[in-house]
């Protein structure tokens, strides 16, 4: 079968994907690919040893390091992730999965597998995950080198130049605008387009609020294919956009003063057998403990309880940068505390459902992640979370933000989530912590690793604000 899939093919596009949720890969003979499609192949493993420049972590951690001479690890490719990448003559592509030479189980740090292994723990109850995924992002114009009016690399640009003066694709601040797209109409339709030919498609595709900002809705689906596609949306996205001399931005905030890219999930549970959605009750409860859940099972009532208690343990998942916590600041429609609501966009979990929804539509948006976040680890965390709930029948700690707080207000928790990424991972790593619980140590202290690895250079920094502060001053 596969042969014939591939009988008009000489190469074949592999990738997996590491902490950062980059796509690393390369291209391979067909011959090459059919003797390894099944079996795997050797991929270095220093994938989990270096960060997103290719800098191996100051701390060495145990996946990839001097001491096992950065060995190879095995790389199965996913057959069901077949596609054809349009901007590339349609040479076939396929998604890996890494697992561990010694043991042949999924290396721990392996995004596909730990999503894989939280999800087997709702199939092992007769029970799937559905989810989507809406990213914003700022896109800029290719720079041009003034002396010769030749397009300059964005990255070259920077080290003369501060950011700022990135010039932005339009400007304004015009969401939902029906004209903005017009003044770059063939790069808008072929990002669509190709997200189609690529089986990663948009529901929706609209400008946001912000200079150079877009938004899609990536179509919802089963969990699984939903990280692969959220994945492999940002690889659509750059791809094309550099045919048009467009620098794509999924940073959470990439400008001072504006909204920053959230990276929204959407999640509900189904019945596995019959698909049925599962959070929603047949029958309205007539005595609910707050109005907002009426239409809330118990079992989406004990897996919101779960998202809700375990989330500041888990927020280098969902905001894994330096940056990302300069989105998640009071008074930018971005969460800050530990939070739910019915169709409360201020909230860190904003349930939809009825009577605003159809029943079959009854679902969890976690509004925390930023576009800067590996798919994968969002969704392993809110299922890690959520099943956590289940499984211990967790009653729902808060009770929902009133229609009139505003998104900096503390809820009756009086939970603040970390206000940085060291907060963050110090509480992600400590002992005891849930996300030791659900994840285990060896991945909590592997990504852990790789947070302090940027928080350290982010420690050696000297910054544009501190120079124009203080060079003259102290």
């Amino acid at each position: 079968m596969l042969p014939a899939l591939l009988a008009h093919d000489n190469a074949v596009k592999l990738a997996g994907v590491d902490v950062d949720g980059m796509l690393r890969g390369k291209l391979v003979s067909k011959k090459k690919f059919l003797s390894i499609a099944s079996a795997g192949f050797g991929f270095c493993s220093v994938v989990f040893g270096w960060d997103m420049h290719d800098t191996t972590y100051i701390r060495e951690l145990g996946i990839s390091n001097k001491g096992n001479g950065y060995r190879d690890l095995i790389a199965v490719p996913d057959l069901s992730t077949f596609r054809r990448i349009p901007w590339e003559n349609s040479v076939p592509f396929f998604l890996v999965s890494f697992y561990d030479p010694d043991t042949k189980e999924p290396v721990s740090a392996c995004p596909r597998g730990l999503l894989r292994k939280q999800l087997e723990k709702l199939e092992a109850a007769g029970y799937g995950a559905m989810a989507g995924a809406e990213y914003e992002f700022f896109q800029f114009k290719t720079p041009v080198d003034p002396s010769t009016g030749a397009s300059i690399s964005t990255a070259t640009y920077l080290r003369e130049n501060p950011p700022h003066t990135l010039p932005s694709l339009t400007e304004g601040m015009f969401g939902y605008s029906l004209t903005r797209p017009v003044h770059n109409q063939d790069y808008f339709y072929d990002v669509f387009n190709s997200c189609e030919a690529f089986n990663c498609n948009i529901e929706g595709w609209h400008t946001e609020s912000g200079p150079g900002v877009f938004e899609a809705a990536l179509e919802f689906g089963e969990v699984r294919q939903m990280a692969d596609r959220a994945s492999l949306f940002k690889y659509v996205v750059k791809s094309v956009a550099t045919k048009y001399g467009i620098t794509p931005c999924f940073m959470a905030k990439p400008k001072q003063g504006l909204p920053g890219n959230s990276g929204h999930i959407h999640l509900s549970i189904i019945d596995k057998s019959s698909g049925k959605n599962l959070l929603v009750r047949d029958k309205p409860d007539p005595n609910p403990r707050y109005p907002d859940i009426a239409h809330l099972s118990d079992l989406g009532r004990h897996f919101l309880a779960g998202i809700l208690d375990g989330l500041p343990d888990v927020m280098p998942l969902l905001a894994p940068t330096i940056n990302s916590y300069k989105r998640l600041v009071e008074n930018f429609w971005a969460p800050v505390t530990v939070s739910w609501g019915l169709e409360h966009r201020a909230a860190s979990i904003r349930l939809i459902a009825p009577p605003t929804a159809k029943p079959s539509a009854t679902r969890f948006e976690i509004r925390v992640p930023g576009a800067d976040a590996n798919p994968y680890f969002v969704l392993s965390a809110i299922l890690a979370l959520g099943w956590r709930g289940v499984e211990n029948e967790f009653d729902i700690p808060c009770p929902p933000l009133g229609k009139g707080e505003d998104v900096g207000g503390e809820t009756d928790m009086g939970v603040r989530l970390a206000r940085n990424l060291r907060e963050a991972n110090d509480r992600f790593t400590r002992l005891g912590s849930v996300a030791r619980e659900v994840f285990g140590s060896e991945f909590v202290d592997h990504y852990g690793g790789t947070r302090e690895h940027e928080i350290r250079l982010w420690d050696e920094v000297v910054t544009d604000w501190e120079m124009r502060r203080y060079i003259e001053t102290v």
